[in-house]
């Protein structure tokens, strides 16, 4: 007898009553069906038994079920955040990650990736920062018919084609929380030109600096490079000023915590002597004693939406494009030792050593 043809997802929409496109967003897990729909589906396939061919799928597609994530990031918690919030989306589903690190200064580097995307017939890229800021790349990559999503720290693009989180106001907002623990001499440590995300950061420290009404020192200013070496090294600098900054505002933890590294080194006391607050709340602001102050950036977050994006590009507009920040309380930043007519610094959180204080940070009403 000759075997019964194997049932289609035309026959799942069909005895669902949905689309193709819903029985294709149950089967890629889409966060964004309702569960009436998802559970109706879902029986419907049990039903018939129907199995999905990814390789008939990605061979009438012309596409493979890969979602690159290209970068040129010297920071490899930020990238290793990134790869655990797409990995999270994707589970379960036919898609699969695909990183690629580039050398964004190489000549090559649009061919270099028209190749990595054509190779592996990419069904969407996410790129970070600060390739993500490359207008001729994302276009390319479009161009070649492959859906992109852009991480940044300010809008680069459409909603469904963007993922960015508000660095300049959190930064600012942080640095006046500085100020209103009595700090009024703030040093800071920029991050390395050429990232978008460091000249925002940049542009925080000076807006919150202007909000408290305390001044810019060149004196107590390092430019660095996201990495933990040049912390250090703005430690040397920043720790020789006259006088002393009492606190500082690093536009990493990274930097932050090499900075903490000399400061301890030389026997200065934090946050008794020296308040220091960093930016991303890695793993290593957690881990470092005593624990960082830090602005979370939500990169988990903003990769998961980045990922729900790339596997369901019909329904991206919907999802959020803007991440807001928190700033993570802990045991190195406490109130400037004289300030409000004290000798000893109050600490800046529930207590020195306990679990961090999330507090949602204030809008800045500072123009810009």
């Amino acid at each position: 007898m000759p075997k019964e043809p194997k049932p289609t997802i035309n026959d799942v929409a069909r005895l669902s009553g949905v689309s193709k496109k819903t029985v294709s967003r149950v089967i890629n897990k889409s966060p964004l069906l309702n569960e009436a729909t998802r559970k109706k589906v879902e029986a419907v396939i049990a039903e018939l038994g129907y199995v999905p061919n990814p390789q008939a799928r990605a061979l009438a597609l012309r596409r493979n079920f890969l979602i690159g994530l290209i970068h040129d990031n010297p920071n490899a918690q930020m990238v290793l955040g990134v790869q655990e919030g797409i990995l999270e989306t994707i589970r379960d589903t036919e898609f699969a990650l695909v990183v690629r690190p580039v050398d964004r200064h190489s000549p090559a580097l649009l061919d270099d990736i028209r190749h990595f995307i054509e190779q592996q017939r990419l069904f969407g890229v996410m790129l970070l920062p600060p390739i993500s800021e490359n207008d001729e790349l994302a276009d390319m990559c479009r161009a070649l018919g492959c859906t992109v999503v852009r991480m940044g720290s300010a809008a680069l693009d459409k909603s469904e084609h963007l993922v960015a989180s508000n660095d300049r106001q959190a930064v600012a907002d942080a640095v006046y929380w500085l100020s209103e623990l009595g700090h009024k001499r703030i040093g800071f440590i920029a991050g390395p030109e050429g990232f978008r995300s460091a000249r925002e950061r940049e542009l925080g420290f000076a807006d919150g600096m202007a909000r408290a009404g305390l001044p810019l020192d060149p004196a107590i200013m390092a430019r660095g490079t996201y990495r933990f070496e040049s912390g250090q090294a703005a430690g040397d600098k920043l720790l020789a000023a006259t006088p002393r900054p009492t606190a500082i505002f690093s536009s990493n933890d990274e930097m932050a915590a090499g900075f903490l590294h000399r400061a301890l080194g030389q026997g200065i006391r934090v946050p008794q002597d020296l308040s220091i607050i960093g930016f991303d709340n890695t793993a290593t602001a957690a881990h470092i004693w005593p624990p960082l102050t830090t602005v979370q950036w939500p990169i988990k977050a903003m990769a998961r939406a980045a990922a729900s994006k790339l596997i369901d590009p019909a329904d991206a507009a919907s999802q959020p494009s803007i991440f807001l920040s928190d700033l993570i309380r802990r045991a190195s930043a406490a109130t400037c030792a004289g300030a409000h007519g004290t000798d000893a610094p109050a600490p800046a959180t529930q207590d020195g050593h306990g679990p961090a204080e999330t507090q949602p940070l204030t809008p800045v009403t500072k123009s810009r």
